[in-house]
Order: C-alpha cells, then structure tokens, then sequence
C-alpha cells in the first residue's frame, strides 16, 4: 500500500487546492503564490506515484499447480545420462521458479520430474518442433493466452509459464512454473547453460534411445 501513498496524497492535495480556489471570494497575492507551490507538489507526488506503478508493479500470484509430485527417469538409460538428467532437473527445480520438468530426446520422454500432468509422454506439438528446427527457446509468460498449450497436456492443467529450449536437433527440455510472467533474463540464461550441458553430454555419450536393450528383470 505504500506505494500508492504518493498517489493517493497528491491527488487529494490537488482537489483540496481547487475547492479552497473556488470557495475563497478575495485572492490575495500570497495565497497564490502558496497554491501555485501546492499545485507543483501535488503533481510531484503524483508524478512519483505513477512512476512507482511502472518501476514496483504488482507481482502475478502463484497458483498451487494441479497434479502428483514424482520423479520419472527411463530406466534403460546409461547410468551417466541418468546422473547427468537427474543433476540437470534438481537445480532448475531449486534454483528457479520452475515447478515441472520434461525431457524429449531421440523420439522418446526419458524424464518427467516435479508435479506431473495426465499424460505421461511428451507430445510434440508445433512449438515444440519449431524450437528444435530453429534451435531457438520458446518462453510462453502465460501459457493461457496461447492456442498452442493444447500440446502441454503432460504439464499440469493450470500451468502459468513454459519454456521450451532445446537440446541439439533431437530433442528439447520443457520447464513449467506456477506464476506467469516469473522468468527473468538470468533465469532464462541459466536454463539455456544447464540445456547446452545437458546436449553436450547426450551427444557425446552417444545416447540413440532405440538401440538401447531394456534392462533384464
């Protein structure tokens, strides 16, 4: 509320001048001079308080997301690519506003981590085919707003913000988060690093999914 103080205060300083003005029969040469000052300081205050709303705007509210927390990791991997995806998730779910992350790699979801949607694979949509023919990242700031959320069936329903960034030509990395418009320029930056280690790796470990054998029970 505080920031509204200035506000508030001038314009109320402002309406008080102009109904002293119109009420005084006789105005003398110091009474105007006093009004001209309060004049200049109510637009003053008034002036601060809307620089205010620009420069403290109102955060958008989180939202508790709807789904199960888990932690989903193909169990075919090499014991490396899991170590690498497991460190990769932990600090993007720690480190950033992000509450979900899914993997995509070599035609197949390897990783699903955080509180879950209904799907339990990764559907590549137009987005997400876009970020990886481009190799440029997508940030939706608020996934309502955008046709193209039908294909994050995977992500809880309520999700407020998405990043797609993408891992090499085979694949991409989704984060969600609970609160629209929540990743910073930093953020974005360190979700693009932790991604391009994370390609760095599932391509020199040589990761083609298809050929990888299940494990024997």
């Amino acid at each position: 509320m505080i920031r509204y103080l200035p506000l508030v205060v001038g314009t109320v300083g402002g309406l008080a001048l102009l109904a002293n003005r119109m009420v005084t029969a006789n105005l003398t040469t110091s009474q105007s001079r006093a009004d001209a000052l309060g004049v200049l300081l109510s637009a003053v205050l008034i002036l601060i308080g809307l620089l205010w709303q620009q420069v403290q705007p109102k955060p958008p509210e989180s939202v508790t997301l709807l789904g199960e927390e888990g932690f989903e990791l193909d169990e075919n991997l090499p014991e490396a690519v899991k170590t690498e995806l497991a460190w990769a998730s932990h600090i993007l779910l720690t480190n950033t506003v992000t509450k979900v992350v899914a993997v995509y790699y070599d035609r197949k979801t390897i990783l699903r981590r955080g509180i879950l949607g209904k799907s339990e694979q990764v559907n590549i949509g137009t987005i997400a085919e876009r970020v990886m023919k481009t190799q440029k990242p997508v940030y939706l700031v608020k996934l309502e707003l955008y046709p193209g959320r039908v294909e994050f069936d995977y992500l809880p329903e309520n999700t407020q913000g998405v990043i797609v960034q993408p891992l090499g030509a085979k694949g991409v990395m989704v984060l969600g988060a609970n609160i629209p418009r929540s990743y910073t320029k930093q953020d974005e930056n360190w979700v693009t690093a932790i991604a391009d280690k994370l390609t760095y790796n599932l391509e020199n470990l040589g990761v083609s999914l298809e050929n990888i054998a299940p494990k024997a029970n």
